[in-house]
């Protein structure tokens, strides 16, 4: 991985950065690149609360965002912007306005590299509306001064209509980081990383490739 001036990485749930982006995260910071992670909502209507249930939908967001923050400090992100949208509404949100937010992150940061979901690529209404957003953002400067785009897919066509991801960065120095990111987000997680936890020690394949590559689509405009 090369070092960037800055990278923005945007998500819309806490979380979102654990599992696919962790470990380019924890390698451009280790390169000196300043991160700044804009995660749009605090994943309030996350269905996994728990069985027996650990809290209630009043005191869900208020455990993601301390998760969130674990999650950031442990790839060391200095830069956490939470934006204060809701879970489950970013596609109902107005494309003005939700443009315009990234536009202004974009001109105070002047990244070079931004992180995102792929639209139409990305599983969840969510994923789709903030890349969507994003690259409507990218996509109103002008071609010479707009940063590399990479994009988050993982839909069960998306290499079909895509092809093959172009971007594929072998993570293994950070791997360490990137469990610790993703178990940081216990609430959502814990269940979870026991099977992965067992597979891990069995040396699983298809586990070892997901943690220790991630994998990008580079956006690519039409103009």
């Amino acid at each position: 991985m090369e070092k960037e001036r800055q990278v923005l990485v945007v998500f819309p749930h806490p979380d979102d950065e654990a599992f696919g982006v962790s470990g380019t995260i924890a390698t451009h910071v280790q390169n000196g690149t300043p991160v700044t992670y804009a995660c749009l909502t605090l994943g309030e209507m996350g269905r996994n609360m728990g069985n027996p249930p650990f809290t209630n939908r009043e005191n869900l967001p208020k455990i993601r965002k301390k998760e969130l923050q674990e999650a950031a400090r442990v790839l060391g992100i200095q830069d956490l912007r939470m934006l204060g949208f809701r879970d489950k509404t970013i596609e109902f949100e107005d494309e003005e306005k939700l443009t315009n937010t990234m536009s202004e992150l974009i001109k105070e940061l002047n990244p070079s590299l931004i992180i995102t979901f792929y639209p139409g690529y990305s599983v969840h209404p969510d994923h789709d509306a903030t890349g969507a957003a994003v690259v409507r953002a990218v996509e109103k400067l002008p071609a010479a001064a707009r940063p590399t785009l990479h994009c988050v897919a993982f839909s069960n066509n998306c290499v079909e209509e895509l092809g093959e991801a172009d971007i594929i960065n072998n993570i293994t120095p950070v791997a360490k980081q990137k469990l610790a990111a993703i178990q940081a987000h216990r609430s959502q997680t814990e269940q979870m990383f026991k099977d992965v936890e067992a597979k891990l020690k069995n040396k699983d394949p298809q586990i070892m490739v997901w943690i220790n590559n991630e994998r990008f689509w580079t956006y690519k405009f039409a103009n």
